[in-house]
């Protein structure tokens, strides 16, 4: 391509195919998001790089907060062309232009408070534990309380790190894994209270890899990481519910478990 033929378009569908056989699902998923945010604000015309100027990004940003995107979401669009524009650069179809993103939003707010009262965490803890003593497996309800609590007692584990753990990784009481996001080795000792959830909602097929029965499909794969994107949404449809027959005050989601690692 010549350096004034390409769009940003083009641009992006070559990078997500990249990511896409480099296995990197979850990064091309914000990727194609990203560029189906920008092609919608063209009105699905294609935009030469070469016209991409801060007047363009400034009404790019304009667009994504009319249409209620929060400035995390506006960041992340934002600095996804970025990166997309310096790929460009590199590979000379374009010329890098100084300061292009200067006056746009790249940076990240606390839109809103993720962590939970202690008194809604006291009401869930006591609900486990009532659910632990019955001794029978779990209803979907009670499933989905045990998880959360486990968030909580495996030191704030991410849902997709609890969703990608091997039964390997589990060594009597002690767990040791690698945050998916950092590579950061992690090992945590479990309480005989956290033993239980685990033999409560452990996967029982025999020829899973997988310590909880969220996932399926081979790790590395579209397939297992469409697998993770619709068990996490089901998911906090679950928590949004539970929170509701608990009458909690609090905003119960994955991001409320991880931000109240130590509160328990």
């Amino acid at each position: 391509m010549s350096r004034n033929e390409i769009t940003l378009q083009e641009m992006f569908s070559s990078v997500i195919g990249e990511l896409r056989e480099g296995g990197r699902w979850g990064t091309a998923h914000i990727y194609q998001s990203a560029v189906n945010a920008f092609s919608a604000f063209t009105k699905w015309q294609p935009m030469p790089m070469r016209k991409l100027s801060p007047t363009v990004l400034k009404r790019f940003e304009n667009f994504l907060r009319q249409r209620n995107c929060s400035w995390n979401t506006v960041s992340t669009y934002i600095k996804t062309v970025r990166s997309v524009y310096h790929r460009a650069v590199d590979r000379k179809y374009i010329r890098y232009v100084p300061r292009l993103f200067e006056h746009v939003y790249t940076g990240t707010r606390a839109d809103r408070k993720k962590a939970l009262e202690a008194s809604d965490i006291s009401s869930l803890v006591r609900e486990t534990e009532r659910s632990l003593q019955g001794g029978t497996l779990p209803n979907t309800q009670q499933r989905t309380r045990i998880f959360f609590v486990l968030m909580f007692m495996l030191r704030g584990i991410p849902f997709v790190d609890l969703a990608y753990l091997h039964k390997r990784d589990l060594q009597g009481n002690v767990l040791s894994y690698r945050r998916r996001k950092t590579g950061r080795a992690l090992t945590v000792s479990l309480t005989p209270e956290a033993m239980q959830m685990v033999r409560m909602v452990a996967n029982r097929n025999p020829d899973s890899p997988y310590l909880f029965p969220i996932l399926q499909s081979e790790e590395g794969t579209e397939a297992a990481y469409r697998e993770y994107q619709s068990a996490l949404r089901g998911f906090n449809q679950r928590l949004a519910v539970l929170r509701q027959c608990l009458g909690m005050q609090s905003a119960l989601s994955t991001y409320a478990a991880k931000h109240n690692a130590f509160a328990i």
